[in-house]
């Protein structure tokens, strides 16, 4: 159970004033029945509740599966670039959805947003062994890579000695491959091929654990997780 005004106001409706004026209003609805009174208790996953004809979507937790375009950046607020906010329409718009694992603003590919703290934990934790691969075109035929296999050292995001786990390289075609790790320091797959003598042109990530991204998803386009799916993330080969 959950008091209704709470609920509306996690929800951007309004601060719980503006709820209770709302109410007053009657410009609110549970169940068809106009209400005065907005901090009533209320089964979210159950009652109907409607703002001015308006039904209120709510779930508990959200999962989305988006396709990032170059040029947005994994950040709520920016200055200078478009953030994946902005690609979120309504009714998920309501909610605060976090990145699983951010990629940079110039890198494309699949991101996983979800409300879900617990879970979010679980994919971007070292500890948890998540991988996360990537389609990698280099300035330079790629050669020698044996020493990323083993991990390397880098500069983590805080401009400090960091060395990495071993990563997983495959599918290597002159000067593209795909490679898989399961951390995700600050620009750690550029700084990896930076250390071997390369360097990273595009970057897109193809897959979290077993979830592939979605073929069908254009750039900017977005889709709800099933459950099937959400047990693929937290899964590796």
């Amino acid at each position: 159970m959950m008091r209704l005004d709470k609920m509306l106001s996690n929800l951007k409706y309004g601060s719980r004033s503006e709820i209770k004026n709302y109410a007053r209003q009657s410009r609110i609805t549970v169940n068809g029945e106009t209400i005065k009174d907005s901090d009533i208790s209320i089964d979210p996953l159950k009652d109907q509740v409607m703002i001015d004809g308006e039904l209120v979507f709510y779930r508990e937790s959200i999962y989305l599966m988006m396709n990032k375009p170059m040029g947005v950046i994994c950040a709520s607020v920016d200055d200078m670039y478009k953030p994946y906010t902005t690609l979120i329409d309504a009714p998920f718009n309501r909610f605060d959805l976090n990145v699983c694992g951010r990629l940079d603003v110039d890198s494309e590919g699949l991101i996983v947003l979800t409300n879900d703290g617990e879970f979010l934990h679980k994919v971007i934790s070292p500890k948890h062994d998540i991988y996360k691969t990537y389609y990698v075109t280099l300035r330079d035929p790629l050669s020698s890579y044996q020493s990323l296999e083993k991990g390397v050292m880098i500069k983590d995001g805080a401009e400090r000695p960091y060395l990495t786990k071993p990563a997983k390289i495959f599918d290597v075609s002159k000067n593209t491959c795909r490679i898989s790790i399961s951390e995700g320091k600050f620009h750690q797959v550029k700084r990896m091929f930076e250390f071997i003598g390369n360097e990273v042109k595009n970057l897109k990530r193809e897959k979290i654990g077993l979830l592939d991204l979605d073929k069908a998803l254009l750039p900017g386009d977005y889709r709800e997780l099933t459950a099937i799916e959400l047990e693929l993330i937290l899964k590796n080969e």
